[in-house]
């Protein structure tokens, strides 16, 4: 019977048959331990000479790194092992031999690595990290559909821009000018209008020109829309969903969780609701702190939202920026002209914003005036401010970064691991 290793489980003491690569091996003169790897997981194959033809079991010393092949043999328990089972190997079928694996056990530098990001997927670690990814997309889509959204697809190629032309990558559409997407929002409002709820994921691109560890220049947002919906409640959906994949990956990521070693007691405190702390108070408690580079008006970098997030022990909302340096479409914060309804959700352990929300404007009048301000052509946004002539409401959204938060939950350290095949500053290879 043909199985998968993650189903190993369920053919304890079983014969069985599985197609796999050979991620490692090591022998001694009457024992082989082969490290098996078939996309589902990884097991430990054990070939004992005295249990085998001499053919299988010289076969099995000589077998190089990534060589394809199917192995026949017996399920059993193994305590020793985190995954819990190994295979008592009695056949092994040869698919395709490789030769010069260049990613070998010993150290690689990161240049080499990310050059061979095609086949540096294979390893354990890296596997680990898209497990997590998947995990999160998976517990996404079962947030938003048992909460009653509905997924819309916003277009890729956009004649507009949602927050300025200045990080978009500009592109012919024929005879005229289009922008790769810096954003879904301003259609998923439009889809709002009809549907509600609405929510998109799909890759957005920025042209800028960062080298940091937290950005990349082609990375995936979820973008939910809400209609009839306040700033406030929209926090509470944000911490209920940021919550909701925190839980799904701490229960179903077990595994990998373990090999990256990730401290998952941090992750356990994550529970709703989240604290709250506004730009003011924040701008007050990082001068406290020493910081005396950072002046009412400014937004906040790394150093800052990490010092802010290191006084919490789980995510943080900053809440009510100055409207200077926000986007056109924010709705103004009653309480202070000078701010907007809008809050960023800052990681804990120095990992960042990974979400940008706020209430969104529904006065015509003032959002024609913002357009203005900004300097954006008012047809290209015509379809937008429609939004407001034909039934307005109040309505909020958010995006949250999907590297950012895969980098948070499974600890690495850097972003470039967290996307398949990344795309950063100077690379666009593979």
């Amino acid at each position: 019977m043909n199985i998968t290793i993650k189903q190993a489980k369920d053919y304890v003491n079983q014969e069985v048959t599985i197609g796999a690569w050979i991620a490692n091996k090591r022998s001694s003169g009457k024992i082989a331990f082969l490290q098996l790897r078939d996309g589902t997981g990884f097991m430990q194959g054990v070939v004992v000479k005295q249990e085998v033809s001499e053919e299988i079991f010289q076969l099995a010393k000589s077998l190089t790194q990534e060589t394809s092949l199917f192995v026949t043999g017996t399920i059993t328990e193994d305590d020793r092992s985190k995954f819990g089972y190994e295979m008592q190997i009695s056949g092994i079928e040869v698919i395709s031999e490789s030769h010069d694996y260049p990613i070998t056990p010993k150290n690689h530098g990161t240049e080499f690595l990310m050059d061979h990001r095609h086949l540096w997927l294979r390893s354990k670690r890296q596997h680990a990290v898209m497990k997590i990814r998947n995990e999160i997309i998976r517990a996404t889509y079962e947030f938003f559909n048992d909460n009653g959204f509905t997924k819309i697809d916003p277009p890729i190629l956009t004649g507009s821009a949602p927050e300025g032309t200045s990080e978009l990558f500009h592109t012919k559409y024929f005879d005229e000018d289009a922008f790769l997407s810096q954003s879904g929002q301003l259609y998923l409002e439009a889809a709002a209008m009809a549907h509600g709820r609405v929510f998109s994921f799909g890759p957005t691109f920025r042209a800028e020109k960062s080298k940091t560890r937290r950005h990349l220049i082609e990375f995936w947002m979820i973008e939910p829309e809400m209609a009839f919906m306040k700033h406030d409640q929209s926090l509470e959906v944000q911490e209920n969903y940021v919550h909701h994949i925190v839980k799904s990956v701490l229960e179903n990521c077990k595994l990998e969780l373990d090999l990256l070693e990730r401290d998952t007691s941090k992750l356990e405190k994550v529970a709703t609701p989240f604290p709250r702390i506004s730009y003011d108070d924040a701008i007050e408690f990082l001068h406290k702190e020493g910081f005396d580079d950072i002046e009412w008006g400014d937004d906040f970098g790394s150093p800052h939202e990490t010092a802010i997030a290191n006084h919490y022990d789980k995510p943080v909302f900053i809440v009510n920026y100055p409207t200077k340096i926000k986007p056109f479409y924010m709705e103004p914060n009653p309480e202070n002209p000078d701010t907007v309804l809008c809050a960023d959700l800052i990681a804990p352990e120095g990992y960042g914003e990974i979400i940008g929300g706020s209430e969104r404007i529904s006065d015509l009048d003032l959002l024609n005036k913002r357009i203005a301000e900004h300097g954006l052509d008012p047809d290209a946004y015509s379809y937008y401010t429609d939004l407001r002539k034909y039934g307005s409401v109040p309505h909020s959204g958010f995006g949250l970064g999907l590297e950012r938060t895969v980098a948070w939950l499974s600890g690495v350290e850097h972003v470039r691991e967290t996307a398949p095949f990344p795309r950063l500053l100077n690379r666009l290879y593979p």
